[in-house]
This record gives C-alpha cells, structure tokens and sequence, in this order.
C-alpha cells in the first residue's frame, strides 16, 4: 500500500514539474511575414499567441510538435490555409483563426477533439468538414460568421454541448435537421444571410435553453409556431425580414406577444371563436404517451458562457426522441396527424 502512495506521490510531482515547465509565448503584433526558429523546446508550449502579424502560412513541422498547446492563436494574418498537421493537436481547447483568407477547414481538425472553441470568422470559408460535429462533441462555441457558407454540416446537431453559434453573415440556404438535439444552445445568430435564408426549422422550437435568436435580415416570411414554445427565450431579432406570419401588429408587440400568438396557432387556438380548443400535448399525456411538461431547469451558469464580445442587432427584444412519439412528429404540420 505505501509502495502505491509513494508512486502516485512521485507521478504527481512529475505533473506539477512538467506543468511549471510548460510556456506562454506571445509573438503577437511583430509584423512577422515568418517564423523565427523557436529558441525553446515548442512542445512546452502551452499558449501560442501569432495574431496581428503578415504570416501567409504556419508550417506543418511546427505544428506537429505543439502536442501541449491548448491556445491557438493567429487571427488577423494573411493566412490562405491551415496546415493538416493541426490535426496533431489533441489538447487543443481554443483555435482563433479569424480575419484571415482560408477558404477550407482541414478535415484533420477532427482529430483535436478537445476542442471546445473555434473562432473562424471572417474568411472566405465555403464549406466546414462533413463530419465535424460527430468528432468535436466538447464544441461549446462555434464561429463562423463573415465567409461564404451555403450550408452548415448536417452533423452539426451532434455538438451536444454547443452554448453559442454564430453563422451571420454567409450564404446560407437552410439550417441542418436534428436542431433538437443542441439541448445546451443559447444564443444562436443566423442573421443576415438575406436573399438565401427563407425559413426556419420547426426543430428551431425544441431549443429548450435558447435564450437569444437573431434570424433578422434574411428572406422568412413566417416564423415556427414552435417557437411558441421558447421558455427561456429572452430575445428574439427579426427585423429586415418580409414576415407574414406573425403579422406586423403582433411584431411591433412584445416577445411574449408574438410567443403567445405562435402557441395559439400551433394549438389550433382561434381567440376570435369559443371553446378554445384544449392543448394538443395534454392528450398524449392522458394516454401516458407524453408527459406534457414543458418546464425547463435553468441553467445557473448561462452566463459564463455568453459570449463576451457578443453584439446583435437590436430588434425585437422584450420581448432523441421518446417512444413512438418524436418531437418531430409533434411540431410536423397539422395536416400530418390522423384525427
């Protein structure tokens, strides 16, 4: 038993040695069009700061051998591609790459499943790896506004622990299926993406912690009525679109107005005829098919995750599966269901 003790004793001494070891290195700001041969050993290195420089490129040899880094830092560069090698990075927690010219995501990156921050913004991105979201499930903010993303990865769904995702500003023609399962997301910005973005998922209403939705500037003329069913939803942005549904009096209203508005339709409610049709959810739980509840736990520590340097343009502001029963079937259009 004492042999056991001394040993764990000595492995973590030789933690905390190694961790005093371990380098902070900051070459940020040098106006650097190359790398200086490193003076130290690059595998102590624990953050690398090379943001703010002229570098056209990273090498691969440099690269493999940061097996210690969790920071990753080379925005505003004149960066034209990452190298494969950064696949080798399996500590990696934090990747800043904006404000570059990198036209693709290295599908290598699925490889630093650490990974718990991405911030790829402002590029010429067209397309993220196909896969990504099976890999980096540790995801909790994803960046990729300002490229030219038609679509976002259908795999997307599966970063269980996604909190923020921001997608302004692309090309985007629809959101991925599957948004169900993003229980943790709570801000999400798909604004500005105008002529291409022309409806939203019904899905988008099984967001049980969104708190803010930006959907403003783009092309939807109605709203889901699940979202009707946005508890903790605090904001919601939908100016610059030629919505019809809500109508522009219950727009001009209050969030909880429009919330209100879309759960009576969604519930077959007409305010204008009475008896007001009962909840559809409460026959399922009549038949023990559903439990009918709707309340959610809140999160205590939302906040830490907001994102710091967050903006949104301000707007309307005041305002799986179980059984045989999925979400999907019961936010499919009415038409869907057998009486």
């Amino acid at each position: 038993m004492d042999v056991l003790v001394h040993k764990e004793m000595k492995m973590e001494k030789r933690r905390s040695i190694e961790e005093e070891k371990q380098e902070i290195i900051d070459l940020s700001g040098l106006s650097l069009d190359c790398l200086p041969n490193p003076s130290i050993n690059v595998g102590l290195i624990c953050k690398l700061d090379l943001s703010n420089n002229n570098l056209e490129s990273i090498p691969e040899s440099l690269t493999a051998r940061l097996l210690n880094v969790v920071i990753l830092d080379v925005h505003s560069n004149q960066l034209k591609s990452l190298p494969n090698s950064i696949g080798c990075l399996h500590k990696l927690k934090v990747l800043n790459v904006s404000n570059n010219m990198i036209p693709a995501i290295p599908k290598t990156i699925e490889n630093c499943r650490a990974l718990e921050e991405l911030n790829a913004n402002f590029n010429k991105i067209t397309k993220l790896p196909d896969t990504i979201g099976f890999e980096l499930t540790r995801m909790q903010k994803l960046s990729v506004n300002s490229n030219k993303l038609a679509f976002l990865p259908a795999s997307i769904p599966n970063m269980t622990e996604l909190r923020i995702l921001d997608a302004r500003l692309n090309c985007l023609r629809a959101l991925p299926d599957g948004l169900e399962n993003l229980l943790n997301l709570q801000v999400l910005n798909v604004s500005q993406n105008f002529q291409y973005l022309q409806s939203l998922p019904f899905s988008i209403g099984l967001l049980v912690s969104l708190v803010d939705l930006d959907v403003s500037y783009n092309r939807i003329r109605s709203l889901p009525e699940s979202l009707g069913c946005l508890k903790k939803l605090e904001k919601l942005s939908v100016q610059g679109n030629p919505l019809v549904s809500p109508p522009m009096e219950i727009i001009d209203q209050s969030l909880d107005v429009v919330k209100e508005y879309l759960s009576d339709r969604m519930n077959g409610v007409d305010k204008n005829s009475s008896p007001k049709k009962k909840f559809w959810a409460g026959k399922f739980a009549k038949w023990r098919t559903f439990n009918g509840r709707m309340n959610v736990s809140r999160d205590e520590d939302r906040g830490s995750f907001l994102m710091s340097d967050y903006r949104s343009i301000d707007g309307l502001a005041s305002p799986r599966f179980m059984g045989m029963f999925s979400p999907r079937r019961f936010f499919a259009p009415k038409s869907s269901f057998s009486r």
